[in-house]
C-alpha cells in the first residue's frame, strides 16, 4: 500500500462526464444525476482500509443527504486483475454488505479516475447542481490506525464531519470555504501505463 493524498482538483472545475456500469446491472452516467441539488462523487473500492473504515459512517450520510435532494455515486477505478477483491463480482457483495444506498460503478478503463485527477481511495469530491467543484478532500480527519501486518483498526470512528460540514453549507446556499484538507487512503490501483505523471 502507498499511503496518498488527493490532488485537490481546483474549485469550479466541471464535472468531467462518465458512463460506467453499476453493480444494479445497469449503466450510469454523469446526466442521470441532473436535477440534483449537489452531486458526491467517491472514489473507492473494496479492500481499502481507508475505505472500510469510512464504510460504517458513509451509508447513513448518504442516505440522510439524498433525501435532501443530493445524489452521490461511488466509483472503483481499481486493476481488478491485480487486486481481486475489487473485483466486479465483489463490489455487488461490497453493496449490498454495507447497505450503500447510491450506485456503485467500476471504471475497469481507469479513464475516469483520470479524467477527476483522482489519487486514492477514498477520494471524494462534491459539485454543485451545475455540476461545478465546491469540495473536494477528505471524509472526516479520523483515520485508521495500522496495529499488524494486513489488519487495522482505529480509535476513533469516522463521522463524515467535514463532508456534512461541506453539504450543509452548500444546502444553506452559501459558499463552501476554500480552506480543505485532502483525503488521505491507498493509492488508485493503475494498471501498468496508467500511472499519472
Amino acid at each position: 500500500m502507498s499511503l496518498t493524498q488527493s490532488t485537490m482538483l481546483d474549485l469550479g472545475h466541471a464535472a468531467p462526464d462518465f458512463n460506467l456500469p453499476s453493480t444494479d446491472g445497469t449503466n450510469v452516467q454523469l446526466s442521470d444525476f441532473s436535477g440534483s441539488k449537489a452531486l458526491v462523487v467517491i472514489f473507492m473500492c473494496n479492500h481499502c482500509p481507508y475505505v472500510v473504515h469510512i464504510a460504517p459512517a458513509l451509508a447513513p450520510l448518504a442516505q440522510e443527504y439524498m433525501s435532501k435532494g443530493v445524489a452521490f455515486v461511488g466509483i472503483n477505478s481499481n486493476d481488478v486483475e491485480a487486486y481481486p477483491a475489487d473485483s466486479f463480482e465483489k463490489m455487488v457483495e461490497e453493496k449490498a454488505k454495507r447497505g450503500y444506498p447510491f450506485p456503485y460503478l467500476f471504471d475497469e478503463t481507469q479513464a475516469v479516475a483520470q479524467a477527476y485527477s483522482a489519487a486514492c481511495t477514498p477520494d471524494i469530491y462534491v459539485f454543485d447542481e451545475k455540476h461545478k467543484l465546491v469540495y473536494r478532500g477528505q471524509f472526516d480527519d479520523t483515520r485508521p490506525t495500522r496495529i499488524a501486518s494486513g489488519h487495522y483498526e482505529s480509535d476513533n470512528k469516522a463521522t463524515g464531519e467535514s463532508l456534512q460540514q461541506a453539504l450543509d453549507v452548500m444546502l444553506s446556499g452559501r459558499s463552501v470555504p476554500d480552506k480543505q484538507y485532502p483525503s488521505i487512503g491507498c493509492n488508485i490501483k493503475w494498471k501498468p501505463g496508467n500511472e499519472p505523471q
